[in-house]
């Protein structure tokens, strides 16, 4: 009897250990449950559209719009409607820098300043007791590292310390929400050469800082490589990946692919979006020189995922390759340390960090991610083989959507 329970209790263990052993693999029957709870936001009112997708292996998993992408106009979402990005840029111009230190035209301890003559001697604004402020000398110069993992000490120039400061430049406060420079007569450079000239809010290396750090990116891009920055990911990353529906302005003809901006008002409710910097309209009819490195790109829900999905596979996609794997578990790695997040969330070179399960809802221990200021999230899952993008235009997002919709496809992850 002892022995036959034994061998009872030995098979049932042998059987969870297969069972933990097999891949997870996304269930397609539990892909309703998806649908169901995206399509309520759409019916609440609470975002006008939204497109949804989900690659496993390499293979589409999940690929779904809901709603409007202009309700006033009568137009619906559809799986190619083109978006605007925002921050979601920073990971593309992250890869292109890695790219130049790779090829040895930069390394990561670069100086700004031997790109951008205003960084050479940066100053920080810091405030007293009675709420004036000084400005006193960077301690040392800011390097390309710095600017990869947001530890530079650069801001979107609101802080209330120095936001009439970048305003009188044409930043901060005077580019919409801060980051919005696609409507500027200027290419990018200048703009950074004027920000090099403001107080930044922290010292180099001290603490986490989200700004304009990847545009700064952008500008070293174009002066590494000498070629502007829209040219170099159409020849270096978004052309070589397939990536048709990617670019910081709107070409002709694709006017009607344009998903509207919209906003969550007081109720929950979203409405249309203000026009100007909100509504970004100079991705439209804007001078199209200003090519943002920190959030001028407009997107594709599966031209991203193409993005990712090289991401995921060390650099490389449908044997076109971008980036060395080493290159990819670089910007996949915490390099902040707690700077970023107490939680387990860290700080790559140009992506966040999940650094143990359970710090970002479902996500594995690996997964690497961000998002962009209209609310649109992106993820990629080593473990369990998984990249997700979720794009809606909704700013401000007073909505739950970005923490709802990776557990969404998590929970359709079956033995």
């Amino acid at each position: 009897m002892r022995r036959a329970t034994l061998i009872l209790i030995l098979l049932a263990l042998a059987a969870t250990v297969a069972a933990q052993a097999q891949p997870a693999r996304f269930d397609q029957a539990r892909a309703p449950i998806i649908d169901r709870a995206l399509q309520r936001y759409v019916d609440s009112d609470r975002v006008a559209g939204i497109v949804a997708f989900v690659m496993q292996d390499g293979k589409v998993v999940y690929d779904k719009a809901f709603g409007w992408a202009d309700k006033e106009a009568g137009r619906r979402m559809t799986t190619d409607t083109i978006f605007r990005i925002a921050s979601q840029t920073k990971a593309i111009t992250s890869a292109a820098v890695m790219q130049l230190v790779e090829e040895g035209a930069l390394a990561l301890n670069t100086r700004a300043g031997a790109f951008i003559p205003s960084f050479a001697r940066t100053t920080v604004a810091i405030a007293n007791e009675r709420g004036s402020v000084t400005q006193v000398p960077a301690r040392r110069p800011i390097t390309v590292r710095d600017l990869l993992t947001h530890t530079a000490g650069i801001s979107y120039g609101t802080d209330p310390s120095i936001a009439s400061l970048y305003e009188a430049k044409g930043l901060g406060p005077a580019a919409g929400a801060g980051w919005y420079t696609a409507d500027k007569d200027e290419v990018v450079c200048e703009t950074m050469e004027r920000l090099g000239t403001l107080p930044f809010v922290t010292q180099p290396g001290e603490a986490w800082v989200y700004g304009y750090n990847t545009d700064v990116l952008g500008c070293i891009v174009e002066k590494a490589s000498g070629v502007p920055l829209d040219a170099y990911f159409r020849d270096r990353i978004t052309g070589p990946l397939g990536m048709r529906d990617t670019y910081f302005f709107l070409p002709q003809g694709q006017r009607d692919r344009l998903a509207a901006v919209y906003r969550s008002g007081e109720d929950g409710k979203y409405g249309r979006a203000d026009d100007g910097a909100r509504g970004q309209g100079a991705y439209v009819g804007g001078p199209r020189r200003n090519f943002a490195g920190g959030a001028g790109l407009l997107s594709t829900a599966r031209d991203y995922g193409r993005f990712l999905e090289a991401m995921r596979l060390g650099g490389s996609l449908d044997g076109v390759r971008v980036l060395s794997p080493r290159s990819v578990k670089l910007m996949a790695t915490n390099q902040v340390g707690t700077l970023h997040s107490m939680t387990g969330l860290g700080w790559g070179l140009g992506f966040e960090t999940v650094d143990r399960y359970g710090a970002s809802a479902m996500g594995s221990e690996g997964a690497f991610g961000w998002g962009g200021a209209y609310g649109s999230l992106y993820r990629v899952d080593p473990e369990t083989r998984l990249v997700m993008v979720l794009m809606i235009q909704l700013m401000p997002n007073a909505t739950d959507i970005r923490d709802v919709f990776p557990t969404l496809i998590y929970q359709a992850l079956m033995p």
